[in-house]
C-alpha cells in the first residue's frame, strides 16, 4: 500500500510538472481587440490578435497613374463589398512596381472616405497563411466589415499552406465570413511555383489531376486584376504626377531626360522606378518628401 501511494504521488507530480510546461509554451490569451481604435491592422500570428497600425503607408488615389481601368475594377468591388453587396476575392497579379498593394492600400482609404464607411484594413504576412483561420474566427462575430490583405502571396515547392487558403476562400464547411473580403498580390498569376507545377505533372499517376489541384487555388478569386509593364509615356505621366504633387520645381525637358536615364539604369519602367527616381530628385533639390 505504501507503494501504491507513492506511486500515484509520483505521478500526480509529473502530471503537474507537464501541465506547467504546457501553459508555459502556450501564448498568452490577448486582450479584447478594439476594431474601433484604428482604421488598418496587422495580424500577430503568434500573440494570436493584431496590432493596430497608427499611420498606413498609402499613397493618394490620384497619384496612381497609367491603371485606370484597373483601379476602377478594385474600387467599384470594393465599394459593393463595403456597402454590404456581393463582391469578389480579388487577386492582382503581374509585373512588379506597378502599384498592385498601392492600389489596395489607397482603394481602402477612397472607400472609406467617399462613402464615410468603417471598412477595416487587416494585413496577413505570407508566413502567417496557416493560421489565416484563426484571423477569420476573430472578425467573424465583429460588426465592422474588412478587407484582409496578403502582399506578395506565392508558393513554392514542398510548400503546403496554400491549402488552408484554399478552405478559407471557398472550400470550407464555414466558408468565407460575410464581413470578410480577401485581397492578394503576386507576380505570378497562378501563384504556384511553374516548376512545381511541372513536377507535380511528370510525377502523378494523373498528371491533369495534379496540375488542377495546383492552379485551382487562384480560382478562389473571382476577379483577377493583371498589371503589365507600363510604356514611357506612362513612366514620365507618373514622375510628372509625383513631382507636381510635392512641389518640386525643375524644367519639364531636364527631368525628362533625368527620368529616362534614370529607368535605362535600372532596366524598367515602372511605378516603383518613378518614386525612387523621384526621391532622388527631392534628395538633390533639398526638398524634404512624405510618402
Amino acid at each position: 500500500m505504501p507503494e501504491s501511494r507513492n506511486a500515484i504521488r509520483q505521478l500526480a507530480e509529473r502530471v503537474a510538472r507537464i501541465a506547467d510546461a504546457l501553459e508555459r509554451l502556450a501564448p498568452a490569451p490577448g486582450a479584447p481587440v478594439d476594431f474601433d481604435s484604428a482604421e488598418a491592422f496587422v495580424w500577430r500570428a503568434d500573440l494570436q490578435s493584431v496590432m493596430r497600425v497608427e499611420q498606413v503607408n498609402r499613397v493618394g488615389l490620384h497619384l496612381l497613374c497609367a491603371i485606370d481601368r484597373l483601379r476602377d475594377m478594385l474600387i467599384e468591388n470594393t465599394r459593393r463589398f463595403a456597402s454590404g453587396l456581393p463582391a469578389n476575392n480579388a487577386l492582382l497579379w503581374g509585373a512588379r512596381g506597378m502599384g498592385k498593394s498601392s492600389l489596395v492600400k489607397a482603394a481602402h482609404a477612397h472607400i472609406n472616405e467617399t462613402l464615410a464607411s468603417d471598412l477595416k484594413l487587416v494585413e496577413i504576412h505570407r508566413e502567417d497563411i496557416e493560421t489565416l483561420p484563426a484571423l477569420m474566427s476573430l472578425v467573424r462575430t465583429q460588426p465592422h466589415r474588412f478587407i484582409v490583405f496578403c502582399d506578395d502571396l506565392s508558393f513554392d515547392r514542398a510548400d503546403m499552406s496554400y491549402k488552408s487558403l484554399k478552405a478559407v476562400l471557398e472550400g470550407g464547411i464555414e466558408g468565407r465570413p460575410e464581413n470578410v473580403i480577401f485581397y492578394a498580390t503576386s507576380n505570378r498569376r497562378h501563384l504556384i511555383a511553374r516548376d512545381m507545377v511541372d513536377n507535380e505533372r511528370s510525377s502523378a499517376i494523373n498528371p491533369t489531376d495534379a496540375v488542377q489541384e495546383l492552379v485551382s487555388l487562384s480560382d478562389r478569386f473571382g476577379l483577377w486584376i493583371g498589371f503589365h509593364n507600363c510604356s514611357q509615356e506612362d513612366y514620365l505621366a507618373m514622375v510628372r504626377g509625383y513631382a507636381a504633387h510635392f512641389g518640386l520645381k525643375v524644367g519639364d525637358d531636364a527631368m525628362r531626360r533625368e527620368a529616362i536615364e534614370w529607368a535605362t539604369t535600372r532596366g524598367a519602367r515602372s511605378g516603383r522606378v518613378a518614386w525612387q527616381f523621384i526621391q532622388d530628385l527631392a534628395g538633390r533639390l533639398g526638398v524634404r518628401i512624405e510618402s
